[in-house]
């Protein structure tokens, strides 16, 4: 049946939630996967707060007709797509942000991870003719009655085409409007602009720019009328620019990197996740061989990382740099992906150490490298 699926619907890349059982079909999918014609990637997904969502009453309205395992089954497979439109669907608490979480007062910990949670929000920016209640809603300036009011307003009219649109959502003021506007994204509308993190704001300077651009001379060689717009914006000195027209040098800085790569999602500048096509096994690794690992958890004694094992694997704090570390989270956060080597095999136990400062050859014993000093 899988195959036949992977084959019908040209899958491309296999979501495993890294939960119970998630070793076992890994093996299963692997042992599938060499049945296929076409090549077929898998990764291990974080199903944390999955259970969660699945019985809660929003999964419910998304998906009455399936049972909480399908439910469970569509977040894991969404997150990869989408992580952040679907980890804000489930409440912080329950994801399991760390050690001591339960320490804290609930009311604290509620409030910072609420601030967190926004923050990212607002720097990705959020497609306002795709996004759900539950996205919305995080926007600043965006409230969790004006989100519906959006999400209504875009079912019984279509698509927003500007971002000026959004004014005729009830509820949604002046001031909220440019509160929550910048953050706002318009694919595929009437002006480029409103595809950028640009705030309305700013686009009379936006033209102001694109003048001085046009005019600009101090530019490579070649005819002034061969040379796009896209290469004067960057070669235009922003520091004397931003004086000539009495504008922010960081506003300024801003306005081009919105011109220069309209619809962008920061994300894509971060590492793309690990794509699996062989299980990997104790009796696989050398010590001293090198790997792309995402840290699961991070402790006060270091960080684990999940190499592909059915164990993550230690990258003691002593490891994770050369030098002094005073905590392992001033070098690396949960869901980072990593280059480790291996610094020792325990098979016995199925243990493995790993290191993050690359190690050089030297005359030890078979079982362990040394890190470089």
């Amino acid at each position: 049946i899988l195959t036949d699926v992977l084959s019908r619907f040209g899958i491309q890349v296999i979501a495993i939630g890294n939960g119970t059982a998630s070793r076992e079909t890994e093996e299963f999918v692997v042992q599938m996967l060499t049945k296929l014609p076409h090549v077929v990637a898998y990764t291990l997904v974080s199903e944390a707060g999955a259970s969660v969502y699945s019985a809660s009453k929003l999964a419910g309205a998304e998906f009455p007709q399936l049972d909480v395992s399908q439910r469970s089954a569509i977040s894991i497979a969404r997150r990869l797509q989408d992580p952040l439109a679907e980890l804000v669907k489930i409440d912080p608490q329950s994801i399991g942000v760390g050690q001591y979480q339960h320490d804290l007062r609930t009311s604290n910990l509620a409030d910072e991870l609420q601030f967190v949670v926004e923050s990212a929000v607002n720097h990705v920016g959020v497609d306002v003719n795709t996004a759900s209640v539950s996205l919305l809603q995080y926007v600043s300036g965006v409230s969790p009655q004006v989100a519906q009011n959006i999400v209504a307003y875009r079912e019984e009219h279509g698509k927003f085409r500007r971002r000026t649109d959004l004014l005729q959502v009830p509820r949604l003021g002046e001031k909220a409007y440019e509160q929550c506007i910048g953050f706002l994204r318009i694919r595929d509308g009437d002006t480029l602009l409103d595809n950028t993190p640009i705030h309305p704001e700013s686009y009379a300077n936006v033209n102001r720019l694109l003048t001085y651009a046009s005019l600009y001379a101090g530019l490579p060689d070649g005819a002034p009328e061969e040379i796009s717009m896209e290469e004067r914006l960057r070669n235009l000195p922003l520091d004397s620019v931003a004086k000539q027209l009495e504008i922010g040098e960081p506003t300024l800085r801003d306005i081009v990197e919105g011109l220069l790569r309209p619809g962008r999602d920061p994300r894509e500048d971060l590492p793309q996740p690990l794509l699996r096509k062989d299980v990997l096994t104790l009796e696989n690794l050398e010590i001293g061989m090198e790997l792309q690992g995402t840290v699961r958890n991070v402790v006060d004694f270091g960080a684990f990382v999940d190499i592909g094992l059915k164990n993550d694997a230690l990258v003691h704090i002593s490891k994770i740099a050369q030098g002094f570390v005073l905590h392992p989270l001033d070098r690396v956060s949960v869901g980072q992906v990593v280059t480790v080597w291996v610094a020792q095999v325990d098979a016995e136990n199925k243990r493995v150490s790993l290191t993050m400062v690359q190690p050089v050859p030297t005359a030890t014993t078979k079982d362990e490298y040394i890190p470089k000093a």
